[in-house]
């Protein structure tokens, strides 16, 4: 488990050197979201480390901005508050960035916009703001958590009955985002139709990896040590071959884009994240009171608790195993397409959620449905409530953190069973 995790960090760092555009010259980029909402008209300027202004431009109506800089360095990138529209605030009052531009590749600046504070969001103290704030947070947390939750079950379950370390599985996640952008954007399908079928094809593509693939390797009695390598290699030819074909920027489906909030009260929310947050979660129980309830749930955990036994027992291993991996594909698949109605498609999608997916899946514990479930929302929940006190570039740290000291003091997770070594 410790070479996992260390190899699952040195991808992480490696890939966040990657960047969604092409490399045919430095730059700096982003993209203005207030609500899930684009932001248009808002100054950006980027100068020099003496001072120099070097170019200034506004964001577009996808609320996308860019601007090329002469060389790799570092530049300080400036957002003109004055220019925002009434009503949005700069959430982190970090108006003036300085960043790191690297040969070749354009780097993406972060401004956290959101709704300036009302008479109505004043906390118990009187600060106005915070509880609005920390529900809107929350809510946010609580629905990544789920989109989390999907891929999570799926990788669970696939580590549950064959002990395989996926690093693929974000590829999973890409590759159902894909599939609907195709079937919605080229072939003109409502994106709710796209993402059933590309639910489908994912579940498919489970089961294709397995019958031609993953079971052939299982058949030559290839070590799960070697298998986990395998991922990884195979991981990287899909999200190299999906860049190939997709292109390095990031696409948005042709509905649901830039849709009004609905007033909850202290916080909006989108009509499109109540709808993904009720399929994630009728989803999510029916497949975990499968496991439970159904005879085929059963065969899985009898498969997942000691493989040889359930042989014996009649049980047929491999016919179980790849029914896992379909289910674990579909899973993917269906939180890929959410994803992408939340953040828009790119190659990286799955590879740069995939660190938080793993995280989910340790804390909970390994190998166990309801650890993951639980454990992704603990993630979700951590990443964003964690930019209370942290710059949004690093909510990640406050998911890892919670791991570590969940894992310090509870090695084999939250809901995880205690093994002895040996």
């Amino acid at each position: 488990m410790m070479v996992t995790a260390f190899l699952a960090s040195m991808l992480f760092v490696l890939g966040t050197g990657v960047t969604s555009a092409s490399a045919e010259g430095e730059g700096l980029q982003g993209t203005l979201i207030n609500q899930n909402q684009p932001v248009a008209g808002v100054t950006i300027k980027v100068s020099g480390q003496d001072g120099q202004l070097i170019d200034q431009t506004k964001s577009g109506a996808d609320g996308k901005w860019s601007v090329g800089v002469p060389k790799a360095g570092t530049y300080k990138v400036d957002l003109d508050v004055a220019t925002l529209p009434q009503g949005v605030v700069l959430l982190n009052n970090r108006p003036s960035l300085n960043l790191q531009v690297f040969e070749g590749s354009v780097r993406t600046a972060l401004f956290p916009l959101g709704a300036a504070a009302t008479g109505n969001e004043k906390a118990d103290d009187g600060s106005p703001g915070t509880l609005g704030r920390v529900l809107d947070l929350a809510y946010t947390g609580i629905h990544i958590g789920l989109m989390i939750a999907l891929a999570a079950l799926g990788l669970s379950l696939i580590f549950g009955t064959m002990g395989l370390t996926n690093f693929a599985h974000g590829e999973l996640i890409t590759f159902g985002a894909m599939m609907a952008f195709i079937f919605n954007v080229f072939v003109g399908l409502p994106v709710w139709v796209a993402g059933v079928i590309a639910v489908i094809l994912g579940g498919a593509f489970g089961w294709i990896q397995d019958r031609f693939f993953w079971g052939w390797l299982r058949q030559r009695r290839t070590g799960l040590i070697g298998m986990m390598i395998i991922s990884i290699g195979l991981a990287l030819t899909l999200r190299y071959v999906s860049l190939y074909w997709f292109r390095g920027e990031t696409r948005q489906y042709s509905e649901y884009v830039a849709q009004p909030g609905i007033d909850l009260g202290l916080i909006d929310v989108a009509p499109k994240n109540l709808v993904m947050d009720a399929i994630a979660i009728i989803v999510l129980v029916g497949v975990s009171a499968s496991l439970v309830m159904t005879r085929l749930g059963k065969a899985t955990r009898a498969v997942s608790t000691n493989p040889s036994l359930a042989a014996a027992s009649g049980i047929n291993v491999d016919a179980i195993i790849r029914l896992v991996w379909t289910i674990g594909g579909a899973l993917a698949a269906l939180s890929g397409v959410m994803l992408g109605v939340f953040q828009g498609i790119n190659y990286q999608m799955g590879f740069q959620i995939l660190l938080l997916v793993f995280a989910a899946v340790t804390l909970g514990g390994l190998g166990t449905a309801f650890g993951a479930l639980l454990g992704s929302l603990v993630i979700g929940l951590a990443t964003q409530l964690s930019t209370l006190w942290i710059p949004t570039e690093l909510k990640n740290v406050g998911a890892l953190a919670v791991l570590i000291i969940v894992i310090l003091f509870r090695p084999q997770g939250i809901l995880g069973r205690r093994e002895r070594i040996g």
